[in-house]
């Protein structure tokens, strides 16, 4: 369950699999309680990860370890689509 109460999933292993595409569709909140599909300040509705789709470290591929908004890559898969480990590439710099 989110901290909203909405089951985002029917198991942890189906948020992975694409399982979850229509559950996944509803309000994902932020920490701070914004729906992020859709609240202004979250424009390009991403999850960052890093991992490659089986769940493992994709190395350079995360920022730097989350800890750098300059030259490089992450990955991301977009919000909505039920493919948390989707592996898009998309620059550290991007909001």
């Amino acid at each position: 369950l989110c901290p909203q109460g909405q089951l985002l999933a029917k198991s942890w292993s189906s948020l992975f699999e694409g399982q979850a595409r229509a559950a996944l569709q509803g309000p994902i909140y932020s920490f701070n309680g914004r729906n992020v599909l859709t609240d202004p300040l979250w424009p390009r509705r991403l999850t960052w990860h890093g991992s490659t789709p089986r769940g493992g470290q994709a190395r350079r591929r995360d920022c730097q370890g989350w800890s750098s908004s300059g030259p490089g890559e992450g990955l991301a898969a977009p919000l909505g689509e039920g493919r948390l480990l989707a592996g898009q590439r998309h620059n550290c710099s991007e909001a």
